[in-house]
């Protein structure tokens, strides 16, 4: 028997390769930038080759092995990886173009008539949501611009899915991976059967779609040929695990009802586990939870922590350049320089919706920053940032406490963001809650990691999976004069600004 699991975390900019032991003690890991990032034909579109993925995946297995981890003790992998990335393959599971990915803003014109549907949609109020929801499904989009490659596709999937299959020649995934544009139940964890409405909106096939699985199944053991590419041992088991946010909730040992998951990566999150399906906000699902039963219902800012990196490239590079000489990340250079700066940031307040969006006729949401004067520097833009990140997570929190009739207790941070004490710090203050900074923030891979030990065998059940691996570290707890201070500008300002502001934005939009 192996005496580790092997947890590979499938994110936007990067891929990681992290080994656990059974007490989720990470035993090494490998971070590999993609050579081969993202790319753009076009201002809005972003894809990726898929066998790129895979390539990195397996560099990332070779590199790990190379150090002092034999390969045989591996008793399981499990695959995490970004949501709603979509992949195309024809009869033999070959990509037949690049994958679309999550970041995607392009949309399909033209879509698929609901017939008699549209009618009962606009009687409840939910037809331009179900609009919205074929016109960014890639499938539509494939569909009206390239025909002739659609005629070729036979399966449709998510990236999970397509590296589950490299690794084992089964095209299977878990069900709490299946968070994007596809005919999923959300409410009952599988695909739509046959006559469901979603078929027409996005004209796919049932059987062009992978079997689903319950996060800890096993999915099938590594192959002969992937055995060769990746180095890892043929028929080891690959354990169905769950989408990355699914799984940081997991591995950050947030799953009772008073607790949340703060998420601190590219999209930032706050995230609730329910043992209810609810809609905390009017026809956006809960999706499923890495925890069978369980749902997560969530509130996201599309492009939440990458405007980190987004300020670092636009305002920061000379600071980038000394923390590289310091060797120190630039974070760390930036934070002691907001040290002295006030919590408020000295007046200047910012609303993190850089990604824009349209909602109904009359709201609209782009970013902004306000109330600059002659004193401020770019060290207070940089904590407005991070402020105004948790004002919207704020905003998300308070319209789901309501939703589900609870009051938290507890935060749990992960992600890249959680290493930094100005930020768990600003979200304790803001939230007015003590928030927990793990010593492991690779939470996603962990909660991977989490559910293939207890797929082989090792746990009883997953919450004696969790109790037993999650990390180690310690409450951040509120400051009463900062809370107060930011209560205030949360009340009287941020939400406020936000709401004039929509007007304005939606004439920006035509």
């Amino acid at each position: 028997m192996g005496k580790y699991i092997l947890s590979v975390d499938v994110g936007t900019q990067t891929i990681k390769g992290v080994v656990y032991d059974f007490s989720g003690k990470i035993i090494i890991k490998e971070k590999r930038f993609y050579d081969k990032p993202y790319f753009s034909s076009k201002p809005g579109c972003y894809e990726r080759e898929a066998e790129d993925y895979w390539n990195d995946l397996a560099s990332v297995c070779k590199k790990l092995f190379k150090n002092d981890i034999n390969a045989k003790d591996i008793e399981a992998v499990s695959i995490t990886t970004q949501r709603a990335t979509t992949v195309f393959l024809d009869k033999n599971f070959n990509p037949l173009r690049p994958t679309i990915l999550w970041l995607d803003k392009r949309e399909a014109e033209e879509v698929p008539s609901l017939g008699f549907y549209e009618i009962a949609f606009k009687l409840v109020g939910a037809f331009k949501t179900v609009k919205t929801f074929q016109k960014k499904s890639s499938v539509n989009w494939v569909i009206k611009n390239e025909p002739e490659l659609w005629e070729k596709t036979k399966y449709v999937c998510h990236l999970s899915t397509y590296l589950n299959y490299k690794l084992t020649s089964a095209f299977s995934d878990s069900h709490a991976s299946q968070v994007g544009y596809l005919p999923f139940n959300f409410k009952k964890k599988q695909w739509e059967t046959e006559n469901s409405w979603k078929y027409r909106a996005i004209p796919v096939k049932l059987n062009m779609l992978p079997k689903l699985l319950r996060p800890s199944d096993l999915i099938g053991y590594v192959t002969e040929k992937a055995s060769r590419y990746t180095g890892l041992p043929k028929g080891v088991p690959v354990i169905a695990a769950a989408s990355d946010k699914a799984c940081e909730l997991v591995g950050v040992g947030a799953y009772d009802k008073h607790d949340a998951a703060l998420s601190f990566g590219t999209t930032a999150t706050i995230n609730f586990n329910s043992d209810k399906y609810l809609e905390a906000f009017r026809f956006f699902p809960s999706y499923p939870s890495a925890i069978w039963n369980d749902f997560n219902v969530e509130y996201q800012i599309f492009r939440g922590f990458w405007l980190i990196s987004w300020f670092k490239e636009q305002f920061a590079k000379l600071e980038s350049k000394t923390a590289e000489s310091l060797g120190i990340a630039t974070e760390e250079l930036l934070e002691n320089r907001v040290s002295d700066i006030p919590a408020g940031s000295d007046g200047l307040i910012l609303h993190p919706f850089w990604s824009q969006s349209v909602i109904g006729k009359k709201q609209a949401i782009r970013g902004s920053i306000i109330g600059f004067t002659d004193s401020h520097k770019m060290e207070h833009v940089y904590k407005a940032l991070i402020e105004g990140l948790m004002f919207a997570l704020r905003e998300g929190r308070d319209a789901i406490e309501k939703k589900m009739g609870i009051k938290l207790r507890h935060l749990f941070a992960s992600g890249g963001g959680a290493r930094s004490k100005l930020v768990v710090s600003c979200a304790a203050d803001i939230m007015n809650l003590p928030v927990f900074k793990p010593d492991n923030v690779e939470t996603s891979s962990l909660g991977a990691a989490i559910l293939a030990a207890l797929g082989v065998g090792k746990f009883n059940s997953i919450y004696e999976a969790i109790d037993a691996m999650k990390p180690n570290g310690e409450f951040i707890y509120p400051k009463p004069e900062n809370v107060k201070i930011y209560d205030n500008i949360f009340k009287k300002v941020f939400v406020s600004i936000k709401g004039k502001l929509s007007p304005i934005f939606h004439k920006c939009e035509k």
